[in-house]
């Protein structure tokens, strides 16, 4: 068992170079605040919030049992460690922590600093009987962190210190890094030689690589850099059988392609501890500029001619006209806003009016020739492209939108999204029905819904449709888990009658396990048990989540 000063560095690496809260979303430092107009907004629409009260961490830690874990030099089992690392960032999540309710933790928590050290662990956890979570950077909104109830002890592996660049392959554009590092870590170190992976989700402050590849992640920017299923090209995963080593091609036709055994694994196969990746010269310029559409119709049509067309954008957003509405009254500045909508009011972009951003990157001269080509065909469905200043605004802002979680938990509001990707024929319906399932899901609490959606990511075939719902708290736990349990359920279901993906980029966790059948069927979850089994024969490695447990 390791020392308090130990279990303290251990805290730290935690919390990163900064403070990071323990019971919501990033920095301690950043507080973002909920303007009049925006809370007045909010109000109008659900209802007057409730301040909640809100457990200290001190609270959270009293009375946690103590470790089942024998004692071993890489495992650390105080009481903040083990609950700072047992939770990620789903409602429930946060409604254990707000409430101090934080039910089972983990038992112990390593800080292995090789791949080596990963293989010493998972023997030992073997050895103890122990199941087995690994951890990133802790940003999981489904589940993925969740611990199992049982007899059975649990071991959390944090991989955030094994983070360096380990080989750059300049020839091949490839770089070798530690799975544990983080997206501004990444970036940096690439950016150092010239280069960038182009990943950036909306959590990239605080995921890791590793995570990003074990659940599938998308960044905002795919259009040019794609998903992160293309950018990895292998890697080593340790598994409890031993360790598997995934090499690097360009392309195969050589059977199964063991880099889509990894991916979208979410631990169940083992811990990812390398990531190869392909990275891209760092683009020469980067523009972000915005189109107002009259209405979704024409909007939507619109994106999917410039997908369809090629047009060499890094990326394009279009909110529908709830969102945009939402966007600009959040905004503040009442008056340029003001001034805005009368400008758009005189171009027929008005109640309805929708908001597409849109973005390109690279040589100079591409930059501009995608810009004026979406542009172009934008025009053809009365779009009205009003500059770079709220795209500016947006890049300066795009990691800290997320911290409006903090600020309206504490007006008493929850925020919840539900991303699904399904084929254009279902993209509105698809929209409409997650909005409508939403607006109801509360109705026997009396409760209302602000709900509204984007296309995250935008396809050739399709694109992600993401919803964002906004509610008021109860300000009691029980309450509130059984409202966020019909709002899920309510969800999740209109997107499997729909024909869409239960998850688009968050991954499965628990809070999607029970709807993966119905996308993969019955054979589908077989195999993946199968593959499972294989790699994991005891069933160790993060168990209960991608797949329901099996009934006895």
């Amino acid at each position: 068992m390791l020392t308090a000063s130990v279990a303290t560095l251990a805290a730290h690496q935690l919390e990163g170079a900064v403070m990071k809260r323990w019971n919501g979303w990033g920095d301690e430092s950043i507080e973002l605040v909920v303007n009049a107009d925006a809370l007045q907004f909010l109000e109008q629409r659900v209802g007057p919030g409730v301040a909640p009260v809100d457990a200290t961490l001190a609270q959270a830690c009293a009375g946690m049992p103590a470790s089942r874990l024998p004692a071993h030099p890489l495992v650390v089992t105080s009481a903040e460690v083990r609950l700072r690392s047992s939770l990620g960032h789903s409602l429930p999540d946060w409604l254990k922590m707000r409430s101090g309710k934080v039910g089972t933790v983990a038992d112990g928590v390593a800080f292995p600093q090789t791949s080596e050290q990963v293989r010493e662990l998972l023997d030992y956890a073997q050895a103890c009987g122990a199941a087995v979570i690994p951890m990133g950077g802790g940003t999981s909104v489904v589940g993925h962190l969740t611990v199992p109830e049982g007899a059975q002890p649990v071991l959390t592996v944090n991989l955030t210190r094994i983070c360096s660049l380990i080989n750059l392959d300049r020839q091949a554009q490839l770089a070798t890094f530690g799975a544990g590092v983080l997206g501004p870590d990444l970036e940096a170190q690439l950016r150092a030689h010239g280069y960038t992976l182009g990943h950036f989700p909306q959590s990239f402050e605080y995921s890791t690589l590793g995570g990003w590849v074990v659940t599938r992640s998308s960044g905002q920017q795919s259009l040019r850099y794609g998903r992160i299923e293309a950018m990895f090209a292998g890697g080593r995963v340790e598994t409890p059988t031993g360790t598997l080593n995934v090499a690097t091609f360009p392309a195969s036709a050589s059977g199964t392609d063991l880099r889509e055994t990894v991916l979208g694994s979410e631990g169940r196969i083992g811990i990812l501890t390398e990531a190869t990746v392909r990275v891209t010269p760092l683009p020469e310029q980067e523009e972000f500029h915005t189109i107002f559409f009259p209405d979704w119709d024409r909007a939507q049509e619109a994106v999917r001619a410039m997908v369809q067309a090629k047009v060499p954008l890094s990326m394009l957003r279009l909110a529908n006209p709830v969102e945009t509405l939402t966007t600009l009254t959040m905004a503040g500045h009442k008056s340029l806003i003001g001034m805005l909508e009368t400008y758009l009011g005189w171009r027929a972009c008005k109640d309805e009016k929708c908001l597409l951003m849109l973005g390109a990157s690279g040589r100079a001269a591409g930059v501009q020739h995608a810009l004026a080509e979406a542009k172009r065909i934008a025009r053809r469905y009365q779009g009205v492209a009003i500059g770079q200043s709220m795209g500016k605004k947006w890049k300066e802002n795009r990691f800290r939108n997320v911290y409006l979680r903090n600020a309206l938990w504490l007006k008493g509001y929850a925020i919840d999204t539900a991303e699904t990707a399904c084929d254009w024929t279902q993209v509105k319906p698809m929209m409409l029905a997650l909005e409508t399932a939403a607006t109801h899901a509360l109705a026997k609490d009396g409760e209302k819904v602000h709900t509204y959606t984007h296309l995250s990511h935008i396809y050739a075939q399709g694109a992600s449709v993401y919803t964002t719902f906004a509610y008021r708290l109860a300000g009691d736990y029980a309450k509130d888990l059984a409202r966020w349990r019909r709002l899920k359920s309510a969800v999740s279901e209109a997107i499997v009658a729909n024909g869409g993906t239960i998850s688009h980029q968050h991954g499965v966790g628990i809070d999607h396990a029970q709807y993966l059948e119905a996308e993969k069927g019955a054979a589908g979850i077989a195999a993946m048990r199968a593959l499972f089994q294989h790699f994991d024969p005891s069933g160790m490695m993060n168990p209960g989540k991608l797949l329901l447990a099996q009934m006895p």
